[in-house]
């Protein structure tokens, strides 16, 4: 009850920067706990130990939403309240991806193979090819590869639909458990956290042998490369939590009122709204994902 309770949505929402070192210190306290307690199966029990607390966090500022929704009239100001907790929960995704890339990075290639284990098997799956921890990447496409592939409609397509199932899982879960999308989303944060680390070993493996100067070059030059990422990983990411806040706030809805009220009824029109901003902000970030991101690789 210590971590879930240190966050309280209504002020953080005044702050919501402090969210990134939230999610950097609880990403972090899940991972070595997953390490030490489970061991060989650290990297899907690390995931788990990471939303436990948040899960009631995300909760709390649902059920804030929530309420929002019956106080504030009018779709422009309800968007408008709606967007601190999205950049509260931004800061949270991106703190989280800093953890994991500084572990990935930072850990010695054993421990990185224990920790990140199904998240290496996400990455490989995705770039067809094998990740060697301690730096270099064997049969893999590369970036090369990827930026040719994403000039085809099909890898558009291909883009989309995998988003659009993960947006709807949010949703979904967001519905069901009331916050249970949280768990999606931090397992999505290690899988860019784990992209953004193998760069930085691929740097460094990659120059340990020239001069000094060299090498600190291109490891500095490997910072604006692997947070490329984050070029279509933000605006997709904002709209998987408009998802899951929709989602959540109908789960909120339908437990505090009366579906035939008044009150449920203006709460589902904001829902509604909100998965509509989502999706359109979903298939942006496909576009730029295909089209743009392997531009600056």
């Amino acid at each position: 009850m210590v971590l879930e309770s240190i966050i309280i949505p209504a002020e953080m929402e005044r702050h919501p920067k402090r969210m990134l070192y939230v999610g950097f210190i609880y990403s972090t306290v899940g991972l070595f706990l997953g390490l030490f307690a489970f061991g060989k199966y650290a990297s899907l029990s690390s995931i788990f130990l990471t939303t436990m607390p948040l899960v009631v966090i995300l909760y709390k500022a649902i059920e804030l939403e929530e309420r929002k929704d019956i106080v504030v009239h009018g779709r422009f100001s309800l968007m408008k309240e709606h967007r601190y907790i999205l950049s509260l929960f931004m800061f949270l995704f991106i703190g989280m991806v800093v953890s994991y890339a500084f572990w990935f990075f930072i850990l010695p290639p054993a421990m990185v193979t224990s920790v990140f284990d199904s998240q290496i098997e996400t990455v490989e799956d995705i770039t067809g090819g094998t990740m060697d921890v301690s730096g270099a990447a064997t049969g893999a496409k590369g970036l090369a590869g990827i930026a040719g592939s994403a000039s085809t409609f099909s890898a558009f397509e291909l883009v989309l639909s995998t988003n659009f199932r993960v947006w709807l899982f949010c949703i979904l879960f967001s519905f069901l458990y009331g916050s249970g999308a949280i768990f999606v989303l931090t397992w999505n944060a290690s899988i860019i956290g784990v992209s953004v680390g193998n760069i930085f070993r691929r740097v460094i493996a990659s120059y340990s042998s020239a001069d000094h100067y060299t090498s600190l070059y291109n490891y500095f030059s490997a910072l604006p490369i692997s947070f490329s990422y984050m070029i279509h990983g933000i605006p997709e990411i904002a709209a998987y939590f408009l998802g899951s806040l929709g989602g959540g706030i109908i789960s909120v809805a339908v437990i505090k009122h009366d579906i035939r009220s008044k009150n449920f009824k203006h709460v589902l029109i904001d829902s509604i709204d909100l998965l509509v901003v989502s999706l359109i902000i979903l298939f942006i970030a496909a576009v730029v994902e295909v089209y743009v991101t392997p531009l600056t690789f």
